[in-house]
């Protein structure tokens, strides 16, 4: 057998190791200045004032929602077709998390359907750039009253940008994941992203036990913090976002070339740029090609969960672009490090499935 392929792979070396020895040589594992240095760095590649890190984007998720106030009684639409943090950001606050459908095509949010789930308790739509491809933000903003707050789950989507405008900061409040599935890792870890003071200020006590000054605790919170250790990691990732980019970009180039008469590839809309936090195609025999790769040595999973299938959101009703979406999507192996003989290989087994009768 050839050697195996990896799903995804985080593209760290040198510099992040000489950070995290730095930080471990200084003591200061933890609510130091590497934090703030962390932060300064993603607000600058968001282009929003503020930057909050926290340890994970489910974390990031439930203190965005908390800062605005959403508790129970309240109702916050996110799509059938995510990763479930995000339906669970909302339940984690007590609220009712409202599924609406995704286009099929693109996994994103179909406006017409959120318009259409809108009621007297929707106080925000979480908006998810699903695997890095934005969200058609000015159409999703006609869909909802002014008085619902767009949140947006740009967990893989740093880097991305609609029309121009970095995801992250299209939303009163952005939640960023740096997994080591996302094009920038601290291992674990979350950013809340905003142009608001008060905002940031909520986030930043709520992640801190709800610490608000020294001796003062007008409310409780968590333990949400990212250690100096783990920002140390951020740092110089994303002093190479460009560059992570740029090569994630080169390997989906090299997807599309050999399957786009294949199978259905995903891409940005025009005037927008993707993220690329994953690379998803579509086919009908998914499930047989989710077999054969990994028969040949080669990692792939299926997209993600329709989250109205799970036990914890059924009886919300039919999805049929979700279950369209569940049922033939695959992630292939995806990262800065993969070949292009990877992507060879990886085609080679598609191929043979798609054109098997």
């Amino acid at each position: 057998m050839s050697d195996p392929i990896r799903l995804a792979r985080p593209d760290v070396g040198e510099a992040e190791l000489e950070a995290v020895s730095a930080v471990l040589a200084s003591g200061q594992l933890t609510m130091g200045a590497k934090v703030a240095e962390f932060e300064d760095a993603v607000a600058r590649a968001v282009g929003t004032a503020h930057a909050a890190a926290v340890s994970s984007g489910t974390a990031a998720l439930h203190l965005a929602l908390l800062a605005l106030g959403i508790g129970p009684g309240d109702e916050g639409i996110v799509p059938a077709y995510p990763f479930p943090a995000t339906a669970n950001g909302v339940g984690l606050c007590g609220a009712k998390a409202v599924l609406v459908d995704v286009d099929p095509d693109t996994f994103v949010l179909d406006p017409p359907c959120v318009a259409a789930a809108v009621t007297p308790r929707t106080r925000a739509v979480i908006a998810v750039h699903l695997f890095g491809r934005p969200v058609e933000w000015e159409v999703l903003q006609t869909s909802v009253p002014q008085e619902v707050v767009l949140v947006e789950d740009a967990a893989g989507a740093l880097g991305a940008r609609y029309r121009g405008m970095p995801c992250g900061a299209l939303g009163v409040l952005g939640c960023l994941s740096f997994h080591p599935r996302k094009i920038v890792t601290t291992g674990e870890g979350g950013a809340v992203t905003t142009d608001d003071a008060e905002l940031d200020a909520a986030v930043r006590r709520l992640r801190h036990h709800g610490w608000a000054a020294p001796g003062e605790m007008p409310s409780p919170g968590f333990n949400y913090r990212l250690p100096d250790l783990l920002c140390a990691i951020g740092v110089p990732q994303l002093a190479r976002l460009d560059q992570l980019l740029a090569g994630r970009e080169r390997v989906a180039g090299w997807y599309e070339e050999r399957l786009e008469h294949l199978v259905l590839t995903p891409r940005a809309a025009d005037g927008d740029r993707h993220g690329w936090q994953a690379y998803v195609v579509q086919l009908d025999r998914r499930d047989d090609a989710l077999r054969a790769l990994r028969d040949e040595g080669i990692e792939a999973q299926i997209g993600t969960w329709a989250v109205h299938r799970l036990g914890a959101y059924r009886s919300q009703g039919a999805f049929p672009g979700a279950d369209r979406a569940f049922e033939r999507a695959l992630a292939l192996p995806f990262a800065t490090t993969t070949t292009e003989e990877e992507v060879e290989r990886v085609s080679a087994v598609l191929a043979r499935i798609a054109r098997r009768p």
